[in-house]
């Protein structure tokens, strides 16, 4: 059916406030504590009853990468909240490289501590659904839909933190055109009953080391010779800091995310493919012979959809060549990691040293209050494979809250932000942009 409705509706104003960062995954919260420290009054939307995106309601682990050539490279805030999951027992640093395996209602009440702690308002449960803007392209309020019907909140500056840039999708953001199959999403599922002490490949702690499990690749290669298996990819193994207890990610689709019906489809897909492959595991697999699949994801995990065009794209040559900017607002260090949608390739390119972010990839001039965290950020295919990674899109969500708060204090708009000023407060929190 190609008929619409109509529908005119009043929707309750419910808050006013400096900062509206919109969603609580990774970066979304990173933003939200920033702002909040920045001195903003902050809200922050999130869809699920918990904060953490692809961290617990996708179970991407483990968190990576930290460090790289011996050093610190995304640090600040993202690392106070390693700390504080560390100190109850919720994470576990895998050095040198940095990588962490958490466990992910740990995470998921770290997260919620310390947005509370910084003042931040929760709106849980909401989905954002409009958005209202100003003939100079300011938007003005968010409309978000729940349990309690359509609320509407209006703020001063917007950080999209939906990964997916949802709201500049709403607003009419610029977004770049697409070029080439989009990286596949996948849906991680996890296997209780697994002989954790003997699994191969269970530890991600060497640099310049692509973690795949070699010998259930060959196996599942093979069967594909003689039976129907789907796509896949590594597999790679992480732990949740529980015995008997391990994540797969293995199952790999081609499919837009942002499309509601393809993503329906997707769903009832890739729980197909985890059944099939957790069997194909218990099978094959010593360590995994007593194995039982204990749940999957709340959500398949998406690694790539939208792109912002923004007043800077970052280009891989830029990236990988460690070009230093005058904005560097924040930095990674994750290798360049390419999954191939339609087949079981993998481009896995590792870094000579940390890349460079510039503030200029996170905001577009014709939206005035506007600024994207996390994956959604203005880079090229090469550049965004390494930046699309969950400690990476903590360090430019600390940038985004921390940029958002300061274009309030100083009344301007997002792009005319005092980038020395922006830096000197990142430094204060600690993040690493020169070294």
């Amino acid at each position: 059916m190609n008929s619409t409705i109509t529908q005119t509706r009043n929707v309750p104003l419910c808050g006013d406030y400096d900062v509206v960062v919109c969603g609580g995954g990774p970066s979304g919260v990173m933003a939200a504590i920033a702002a909040a420290r920045g001195g903003a009054r902050t809200a922050i939307v999130e869809r699920y009853g918990f904060f953490g995106g692809m961290a617990t309601a996708g179970l991407v682990a483990p968190i990576s990468v930290f460090n790289y050539n011996g050093r610190r490279i995304i640090d600040g805030l993202p690392w106070e909240f390693v700390s504080r999951m560390a100190e109850v027992g919720g994470a576990e640093e895998e050095k040198p490289l940095g990588n962490i395996t958490f466990a992910p209602e740990i995470y998921k009440l770290t997260a919620q501590r310390m947005l509370l702690e910084a003042g931040v308002k929760l709106y849980l449960h909401s989905y954002i659904t409009d958005c209202i803007k100003d003939s100079g392209n300011r938007i003005t309020h968010i409309v978000m839909e729940g349990k309690s019907g359509a609320r509407a909140i209006s703020g001063r500056v917007f950080v999209d933190a939906t990964g997916d840039a949802d709201l500049g999708a709403l607003a009419g953001v610029p977004m770049q055109v697409r070029k080439g199959e989009l990286q596949p999403a996948s849906l991680i599922f996890m296997l209780g009953g697994a002989d954790t002490d003997n699994l191969p490949m269970i530890r991600h702690s060497r640099q310049g080391v692509n973690y795949v499990d070699l010998d259930m690749r060959k196996v599942l290669t093979e069967l594909r010779e003689t039976m129907h298996i789907p796509v896949f990819g590594g597999p790679w193994y992480c732990g949740v800091l529980a015995k008997g207890i391990v994540l797969v990610n293995i199952t790999r689709l081609n499919v837009d995310m942002t499309d509601t019906d393809a993503a329906t489809d997707a769903e009832c897909t890739l729980h197909e493919h985890a059944a099939l492959f957790a069997s194909l595991m218990k099978k094959h697999i010593p360590a995994f012979a007593d194995s039982f699949l204990l749940a999957t994801a709340p959500q398949t995990g998406v690694r790539e959809t939208r792109h912002l065009l923004g007043a800077h794209v970052l280009t891989g040559e830029e990236y990988l060549g460690c070009v230093k900017f005058e904005d560097t607002v924040s930095r990674g260090c994750h290798p360049v990691d390419i999954h191939s949608a339609g087949s079981t390739r993998q481009r896995c390119e590792f870094m000579k040293d940390a890349g460079f972010v510039p503030y200029r990839s996170l905001y577009t001039p014709s939206f005035p209050n506007y600024l994207v965290a996390g994956r959604a950020l203005s880079a090229d295919p090469v550049a965004f494979a390494s930046l699309r990674v969950q400690a990476s899109c903590m360090g430019t969500g600390q940038a985004a809250g921390a940029a958002a708060a300061l274009s309030v204090k100083n009344g301007v708009d997002v792009d005319k932000v005092d980038i020395e000023a922006l830096r000197g407060i990142l430094l204060d929190f600690g993040a690493n942009l020169d070294n």
